[in-house]
């Protein structure tokens, strides 16, 4: 299948109103055709079994859905770690939403085999100027490595991250609150004790306020820690 053929079956995948409802959900992004998630899978498994490389090497970043689904491929391709790494390496320019970063980090489940590799791998991303390049280390991050072992490493780099953006700082606050359901007297002794900014700070309060895994009385203990407009 060359790229206009593949263009031409997502074209008749996409649904409108699907479209706009995505559209809704990421502000700025322009290019989405309204192809559902689990038909980009069926997709991307497809060509993970034929010739992989020939279609990255020559996939275009026309809509959404061809940037989504060269994400996906690399996740579900069988390749040696090196080679995998190379290719995200290349892939994380391509990402300029939190829909695609997102989604992306989902689909690299060969993490779980290779933790300590990825997570040396994830930590320049957390030193980045790019914003997507941030969020994709966070997010991988609430992903794969909720962990005891990993989380006062994950906090370091929580307090390390020097970035004004909205979805970086909600990212952030989205991995304190997975956090703090699992390890709630760790992230306590952090929540105490941290250098986020006042936004992502009390974002996370109001994330595990707002969580079903948070008892009521943990809830009225953590609305008195919400910092003050200075």
């Amino acid at each position: 299948m060359d790229q206009k053929e593949l263009r031409d079956e997502l074209v008749a995948l996409s649904e409108e109103k699907y479209q706009k409802f995505s559209s809704r959900l990421t502000p700025g992004t322009d290019t989405i055709l309204g192809v559902r998630l689990p038909a980009l899978r069926k997709i991307a498994k497809r060509i993970a079994k034929a010739d992989w490389r020939a279609y990255l090497a020559t996939a275009r970043d026309d809509s959404f859905e061809e940037t989504l689904l060269q994400g996906m491929v690399i996740g579900y391709i069988d390749v040696e770690l090196a080679e995998r790494l190379a290719l995200i390496e290349a892939y994380l320019p391509k990402i300029d939403n939190w829909s695609v970063c997102d989604s992306f980090c989902t689909g690299l489940k060969f993490t779980k085999q290779h933790q300590e590799e990825v997570w040396l791998f994830l930590q320049p991303y957390l030193k980045s100027n790019e914003v997507y390049e941030i969020r994709f280390g966070v997010v991988m991050f609430i992903t794969y490595f909720v962990e005891d072992s990993y989380l006062e490493p994950m906090f370091r780099n929580f307090n390390a991250i020097d970035c004004d953006n909205y979805y970086v700082k909600m990212a952030v606050a989205w991995a304190i609150t997975s956090c703090f359901t699992v390890f709630p007297e760790m992230t306590m002794i952090y929540l105490k004790a941290n250098d986020l900014d006042d936004f992502t700070y009390n974002k996370a309060l109001q994330k595990i306020i707002e969580s079903r895994q948070v008892s009521p009385e943990m809830k009225v203990r953590i609305r008195f820690m919400k910092r003050k407009k200075k």
